[in-house]
């Protein structure tokens, strides 16, 4: 047998076997050499991570999250809505105030001071109150505002409790019932007055059938002519109270203030017609009597006194009908004394006329 064998059955000279084994002993330049211990630490570390490892120079820090930078623009917008605060707390109002402001608190005294103004905008069909203070008042009977009852004089705490129910019923029988806004009799309201009080009874008789500046129907009820005019919506917006205490002869005396907002339009109007809104403030003062001292009927009661102020309800002769002035009859309309018709700081005729008179409202 030969020195060597390859693995195809051939023999290996001398020369080449001699020369296997002595760079076999020295090593050859080429032969692969023992790694360091380092290396394979190395190389364990690699084999045991899932990916290729990162360059220090290619790290990527964590991207911030996105509410990060909003948080950012809150506060500095937070600041600068304080600054505006600060100094025009006025101007703030304006910018909240519309049909979306949160309503105001119930009425249960008279305030110190007129709503501040709303943006100005223009009203609309589907929002006849948008650009008025009225916008964020309560609907109908809503806004009459009816204090906790206690007994007073001949009245114990339920018949005071009856008293001031029926007193808000009037209230919504002569100002807030679609028919007589519409023009009708107001027959549900008359019946609440006590058929005795020969002056008031005989008012009511004249007023409808020959309106007068002294005898207008206008003077306790809130009627339009319907050929003339049109209300917008099923809606009147009202801010008001009642309040009570003992009067004469031991009677219940109710006073109620309220304020009636009634978007309306010419009755042929077109679909770009200005919607006009008239205002009427009422204050009535009712004595609920015992019937042991004056003649009277069950469930009704006295009227005391009336008072109103009505802004774009017409001027002119009566005619037992609010009148709003459309078109150019605004032009000639409330030239007289300045009033704010959504002002109840100031008692009926202080603010300005009162009765029916003319003034030019400061806005509607």
């Amino acid at each position: 047998m030969g020195a060597g064998t390859e693995p195809d059955g051939t023999s290996r000279s001398d020369e080449e076997w001699e020369r296997f084994l002595r760079e076999s002993v020295a090593g050859a330049a080429d032969a692969p050499k023992e790694p360091s211990a380092r290396a394979r630490e190395v190389a364990k570390r690699l084999r045991a991570e899932p990916g290729p490892p990162e360059g220090w120079r290619s790290h990527r820090p964590a991207r911030p999250k996105r509410r990060t930078g909003w948080y950012a623009v809150g506060l500095f917008a937070s600041l600068g809505l304080l600054a505006v605060v600060a100094l025009a707390p006025g101007t703030v109002g304006g910018l909240f105030a519309g049909a979306d402001s949160p309503p105001p608190a119930a009425e249960t005294a008279r305030p110190t001071q007129a709503p501040p103004a709303a943006a100005a905008q223009r009203p609309t069909r589907q929002e006849p109150f948008r650009g008025s203070p009225a916008a964020s008042w309560a609907d109908g009977a809503e806004g009459i505002t009816v204090p906790k009852a206690e007994a007073v004089g001949w009245m114990s705490t339920a018949e005071v409790e009856q008293a001031l129910a029926r007193t808000r019923d009037f209230l919504i029988a002569s100002s807030l019932d679609r028919g007589v806004l519409r023009g009708g009799h107001p027959e549900k309201a008359i019946s609440l007055i006590n058929p005795h009080q020969k002056d008031v009874q005989d008012f009511l008789k004249t007023a409808f059938q020959t309106p007068s500046e002294k005898n207008d129907p206008l003077l306790l009820f809130s009627r339009f002519q319907p050929s003339r005019t049109q209300l917008v919506g099923d809606t009147v917006k009202t801010r008001g109270r009642l309040t009570y205490r003992e009067g004469e002869r031991g009677a219940l005396r109710v006073s109620a203030d309220v304020t009636f907002v009634y978007p309306v339009i010419r009755a042929d109007a077109g679909d770009d017609d200005d919607i006009l809104r008239t205002i009427v403030r009422r204050e009535l003062v009712l004595s609920w009597d015992d019937p042991a001292k004056v003649i009277t009927e069950p469930g009704t009661f006295s009227i005391t006194s009336y008072k109103y102020d009505v802004t774009n309800g017409g001027c002119g002769a009566p005619t037992g009908h609010l009148t709003p002035p459309f078109g150019s009859e605004g032009r000639a309309d409330g030239a007289g004394a300045e009033i704010d018709p959504y002002d109840r700081s100031a008692p009926v005729g202080q603010g300005g006329p009162s009765g029916g008179a003319c003034g030019k409202a400061t806005r509607s």
